[in-house]
């Protein structure tokens, strides 16, 4: 599933952080909104992510995080990768 560009890239910005908001990850991945939303939804029904809703003042507000399993899949993608090029 990390095979898509589009996805390795929000599991990536998101690895190093507790939780990002959607905007955030959204201009980091350089996506759309809708792009973005298409992505995380298959990201969340795999368990690899969690969408956490609330307010800021009168703002709603989205929180994206990865779960145990999305880190331990990221680690296990990367360390796949490093194989493959040989580093």
């Amino acid at each position: 599933m990390l095979t898509s560009p589009v996805r390795l890239s929000i599991v990536a910005a998101l690895a190093p952080l507790d939780k990002a908001e959607f905007a955030f990850v959204r201009d980091l991945v350089e996506v759309t909104d809708s792009a973005l939303s298409k992505q995380v939804a298959s990201l969340e029904e795999a368990g690899w992510v969690t969408v956490a809703k609330g307010r800021v003042g009168r703002r709603a507000r989205t929180w994206l995080a990865l779960t145990r399993e999305g880190r331990a899949v990221y680690r296990r993608h990367l360390e796949a990768l490093r194989a493959i090029a040989g580093t």
